[in-house]
């Protein structure tokens, strides 16, 4: 599993903020005749599919295996995938990459990784697990030991590791064997891709994929309209979500990131789970929620944490360089009030 952000999903509206919900989950043909929806489990989290036609084109089964396939390629919580066997590795690893799971997700990482100046890096698992984000045993580690750890992180390549990819193969060598990788940041995001262009494949153009919260959606919902997606407001319950506002989507990938409940207190202070690659530290930053509208999940997936980063002026600043992405940030302002910042046209809120 990514464990990254698990929610809840609702019909072919949704809510999404830390969590995302729909209004029916169970695999069924919808009452109005139109349209199929599937649910199941993986990635430690949910999966939704909705196909908003009049016949279906694939079995759950093959959706389920294509998942399993997945996680055994990037999962870091399966010790037997390729990513662990990597990790664990002293220097040199090879390994078969039939689907191409991981030359196609450490691509566009590393795309991310120089638009964003290393702001998005999946290099920094040592940080995240000196920090005891991934086991909860969650403690301060000292600076010492995180500039120890800040010398073999960066994700370009060449600085720290090369990698060769072949037809259907990897060859990755690691200068450091303490260099390890996670992309929990942008797997998730990819896996929703993976899932979209395998309904794609078999003829369908209006549809919604989502798992654990990112989602991608193409064409029109059940009601012939654009798909309508809620915004929780951001607050640390997990329970009882209240939508703040709702957007209206078509051919694109969403996805959101938010510390607001994934943190933990030490000695009075709360410390989030997103880490600034350069400090290697929790960020401090005035966006509580940023939602990323992208060409597909992954990259929304990947640019959402960059968002949540950079913080809302940053953020602006970014966005002037990168109109092609769609942002919606919910961050606190100088009097301590709750606004919304967005370029992604709005709708009437999911009832």
């Amino acid at each position: 599993m990514f464990g990254k952000k698990k929610r809840r999903m609702l019909n072919y509206s949704a809510t999404i903020s830390g969590l995302l919900f729909l209004f029916s989950c169970a695999p069924q043909k919808s009452d109005s005749g139109k349209g199929f929806t599937f649910s199941g489990n993986t990635q430690g989290t949910t999966y939704t599919i909705i196909v908003a036609e009049d016949s279906i084109h694939f079995q759950q089964e093959e959706i389920d295996g294509l998942l399993a396939a997945f996680d055994t390629v990037l999962s870091t919580y399966i010790p037997e995938s390729e990513i662990s066997r990597l990790n664990v590795s002293e220097g040199n690893y090879a390994f078969k990459d039939t689907h191409s799971f991981f030359k196609n997700c450490y691509t566009i990482s590393q795309d991310v990784y120089m638009h964003s100046n290393g702001l998005f890096d999946p290099s920094v698992y040592p940080l995240v697990k000196a920090w005891g984000f991934f086991d909860k045993s969650e403690h301060v580690p000292d600076q010492q030991a995180i500039d120890s750890i800040l010398q073999f992180t960066g994700f370009e390549n060449g600085k720290h590791h090369t990698v060769l990819f072949e037809s259907d193969s990897v060859k990755f060598t690691k200068k450091d064997p303490r260099f390890k990788l996670d992309f929990n940041g942008i797997a998730q995001g990819y896996s929703v891709d993976v899932i979209a262009d395998f309904i794609e494949s078999r003829g369908h153009r209006n549809y919604y994929v989502e798992i654990g919260g990112e989602l991608r959606v193409k064409g029109k919902n059940r009601e012939g309209k654009k798909w309508t997606i809620g915004i929780d407001a951001p607050t640390e319950e997990s329970q009882g979500h209240m939508s703040i506002t709702a957007l209206s989507i078509s051919d694109c990938g969403m996805a959101t990131s938010g510390n607001y409940r994934n943190f933990f207190e030490k000695d009075g202070k709360k410390y989030g789970h997103t880490l600034h690659p350069t400090t290697g530290k929790p960020i401090a930053t005035d966006v509580l929620s940023a939602t990323v509208v992208a060409e597909n999940a992954a990259l929304a997936d990947a640019y959402a944490t960059v968002f949540l980063i950079l913080g809302k002026e940053n953020g602006l600043k970014f966005l002037e360089e990168h109109k092609n992405l769609g942002v919606l940030l919910i961050y606190v302002d100088g009097n301590n009030q709750l606004k919304i910042y967005t370029t992604i046209d709005q709708a009437e809120k999911p009832d």
